[in-house]
């Protein structure tokens, strides 16, 4: 299960997210290794840099008659002409290896987000309907979305910078030292001072960017609940309500946001104090050791030089972190996803079936949600193969409870769920749930052509066999009659089209689905008296030959069925033949 936000994780947000990240670098190690060798290679270049300095500014002095411990030549035109050439061409070099560690760092950090993108967005679709009905789906997307955007974009622009600066101020402090111990030493305490800088602000700054993602994540929330229901907001005046609730979100998530911000700006001010004070530091006795003759006047250069491009490093690395903190609180959170688990798998040595016959049954099935509120009570049901069945009862009688345990979208507390007399909880998932098309009383559409939502049904299947699923829905009924007639695009949620069309599409694919089980949920709920006829042809013509599964409230569906069975308070209270069932007093019971 995900980590309680109110208890700190045992493991640290930074390693939980290194974890995460690295099992998706296959294929990307080769990517990387060169971008490091090419990083490696901008360090050498960065501490090549400031030499042709130095040469030009003893050779310099030298020329002006000082006597300089350390031998070497005086300046020339050839000396300038060859120290400015090898500054550019330094300097060339860096800016060229620097160019393809970035392209290096960024392409490989693109593929490493999109494979973990991919794996979290499947992981995603492998959860129960216990967490999706707990979940909000706004934070679910932006976890999805803007924090694995987010760990990629810090790969990218703190994680690869972090990795140069740290062998930076490696490389430059063992030059350093080589120059000079003495004034080595400074840089040496300012290393450690901002050490502890940041480890102190470290954990605070992760734990406010941890408060903000969460914000961002019930902004989101709160942004799709109403962009969802905007029909409903609009009909009953819920602007302002609503407008609210989001005010609301957002200086949460502003709120938090500074807090996190305020943090890691602190920690760069101090950083910034620090570097000034070992500057000064080292003007100073850096003056009075060359005063003595213990440096020449460009070992002091050198060396203020190293020293600004080592403290460069350390204001970049207190920007860094509070970039990777937040990125860390990013990580974390996509880690408590993936570490959700499936209530429903499949078995690891699932039974295989062969060809279905389309037999369901239902053995004391009990099952609850809430523990000592029963929601089926030993229910016994057996429905032969190719037997049209109508379920029908009171709201909150059970009926789509039924309908989510032979999809093993839930499984029974106690009993079992057959097909074919294997309990499904020995068939694999993807094996059982392809012998059974669905068709619900808010048909599903998604965004693309009408065909293509038809096609979800069968996704190999030919153009024929769509045309043909499409004709015997009645779907052409309609769509002949538009211009771009199947390949008509179909707007989010399909609200282009009407209640009617939508089930018909819905329809089709199970048409095309071909399935030996049919399980129909309230297909009619809604629709006006010429959609009925229609969307009840074509369920007649659906149902005929296989085992039809149909919860409804509809009087008609449930008399064209070959048996009705009456579930009152989770229990089967009746069964029998449509002409002798109470029917009427159920449904009308069931709509009041």
């Amino acid at each position: 299960m995900a980590a309680d936000p109110g208890t700190a994780p045992a493991t640290s947000p930074l390693r939980r997210t290194l974890r995460l990240v690295l099992p998706h670098l296959d294929g990307q190690r080769a990517l990387l290794a060169g971008g490091g060798v090419l990083l490696l290679l901008e360090v050498v270049f960065r501490v090549l840099e400031p030499w042709p300095t130095k040469l030009v500014i003893d050779a310099l002095t030298r020329s002006l008659g000082a006597d300089l411990a350390e031998p070497g030549p005086q300046a020339s035109v050839q000396l300038l002409v060859a120290c400015g050439l090898g500054t550019i061409a330094i300097i060339g070099l860096r800016a060229v290896c620097n160019y393809g560690a970035t392209v290096a760092f960024a392409l490989g950090g693109s593929r490493v987000a999109t494979r973990l993108r991919a794996a979290v967005f499947d992981h995603v679709q492998s959860l129960s309907r216990s967490y999706h009905g707990r979940a909000r789906s706004g934070d679910v997307v932006q976890r999805l979305v803007a924090d694995v955007g987010r760990l990629q974009e810090v790969a990218v622009t703190a994680g690869m910078p972090l990795v140069v600066n740290v062998f930076t101020l490696v490389a430059m402090l063992g030059v350093m030292t080589w120059l000079d111990p003495v004034l080595a030493l400074i840089v040496l305490v300012a290393i450690l001072v901002f050490a502890l800088f940041s480890r102190l602000s470290t954990g605070k700054i992760t734990h406010a960017s941890r408060k903000t993602r969460r914000s961002e994540g019930e902004l989101a929330n709160v942004a799709q609940e109403t962009l969802t229901g905007m029909t409903h907001v609009q009909a009953y005046g819920m602007e302002r309500d609503r407008s609210t609730t989001f005010q609301g979100s957002n200086d949460r998530s502003l709120k938090d946001g500074v807090v996190a911000r305020r943090l890691a700006a602190a920690l760069e001010r101090r950083t910034d104090v620090l570097v000034g004070v070992a500057t000064a530091a080292v003007l100073l006795l850096g003056g009075a050791r060359v005063l003595q003759g213990a440096m020449t006047p460009g070992d002091m250069v050198i060396f203020l030089t190293y020293l600004k491009t080592s403290m460069k490093p350390l204001r970049d690395l207190a920007k860094y972190t509070g970039r990777i903190a937040r990125a860390s609180a990013s990580g974390e959170r996509v880690a408590d996803l993936l570490d959700e688990r499936p209530d429903i798998v499949s078995p690891a040595d699932p039974v295989r079936l062969g060809v279905v016959r389309g037999a369901v049954e239902l053995r004391d099935v009990h099952l609850e949600f809430v523990p000592g509120l029963p929601v089926l009570r030993g229910v016994d049901l057996r429905i032969e193969p190719g037997e049209r069945v109508a379920i029908v009862g009171p709201s909150g009688s059970g009926k789509s409870t039924v309908a989510a345990l032979l999809l093993r979208l839930l499984d029974p507390g106690s009993g079992s769920v057959r097909l074919d007399g294997v309990d499904l909880r020995e068939l694999d998932l993807r094996d059982l749930r392809s012998q059974v098309a669905l068709v619900q009383q808010d048909a599903v559409l998604f965004t693309g052509t009408i065909e293509d939502n038809i096609r979800q049904g069968r996704p190999e299947a030919s153009d024929h066999q769509v045309l043909r699923a499409a004709r015997l829905a009645r779907v052409t009924e309609f769509t002949d009659g538009l211009p771009e007639g199947l390949q008509t695009e179909v707007s989010e949620r399909g609200s282009s089209l009407s209640g009617g069309q939508r089930q018909r599409i819905s329809l089709a694919r199970a048409f095309l689905r071909d399935a030996p089980v049919l399980l129909l949920d309230e297909p009619t709920t809604g629709l006006d008296p010429d959609n009925v006829t229609l969307v009840g042809d074509a369920i007649t013509e659906l149902s005929r030959g296989r085992t039809s599964v149909m919860i409804t409230h509809d009087l008609d569906v449930a008399r064209g069925a070959d048996r009705v069975v009456v579930l009152e308070q989770g229990r089967v209270t009746w069964t029998g033949r449509p002409q002798d069932a109470p029917l009427d007093g159920v449904l009308e019971e069931s709509h009041g």
